[in-house]
């Protein structure tokens, strides 16, 4: 076996290593695959159902932050750690569920042309990947990928044009997904 094959093996020695017994029934411990992700099981079961996280996450204290007051119920706020990373919220919770939201900025104030109400905000999905939808929701739904436009589409005449940067440059495309024209000036 050459030298390079052994780099390739030490990478995975960790899955051989002993993790310890069950404290239910004593058996040893294996790591298992689950659709959560990996932790480790007993080897026994179905009649033993003891699992543990392989990777135990560190767990950060909320910190209060001084001179900051929540609008709802007046108490401090604090910087916690939630699902999706860390957030800014009531100290007070269960009893208050309010939380610090970033402010979304206008997009050009581009009024929705969907309920012709509202503007278009730029967000960021849980996946970190940034979209545009009305401030109107939930009464309106309209929702695009690609930066929001105000201009008129040369085909259809919809109100609203997407700003693509292209390999060729900047195109400008129609909103409207039955029509979804390309041109080159707005």
């Amino acid at each position: 076996m050459s030298a390079s094959d052994n780099s390739l093996f030490n990478k995975h020695e960790h899955a051989l290593e002993n993790h310890g017994n069950c404290p239910l029934c004593n058996a040893a411990l294996a790591i298992k695959h689950g659709k959560s992700g990996t932790f480790l099981g007993c080897v026994n079961y179905p009649g033993c159902e003891y699992t543990r996280a392989l990777v135990e996450h560190e767990r950060v204290e909320d910190k209060i932050l001084p001179g900051s007051e929540c609008p709802l119920c007046s108490h401090e706020l604090a910087v916690k750690q939630g699902r999706y990373g860390m957030f800014i919220g009531c100290s007070n919770y269960p009893a208050c569920h309010h939380i610090e939201h970033e402010e979304q900025e206008l997009i050009q104030n581009v009024v929705c042309p969907s309920c012709k109400k509202g503007s278009l905000q730029e967000k960021t999905s849980r996946f970190g990947k940034k979209f545009y939808s009305c401030d109107a929701y939930p009464k309106c739904k309209f929702v695009v990928n690609h930066e929001p436009i105000e201009g008129e589409c040369e085909k259809c005449q919809f109100p609203l044009l997407l700003k693509r940067n292209m390999a060729a440059g900047v195109k400008y495309q129609c909103a409207d997904k039955k029509c979804s024209h390309m041109q080159k000036g707005i």
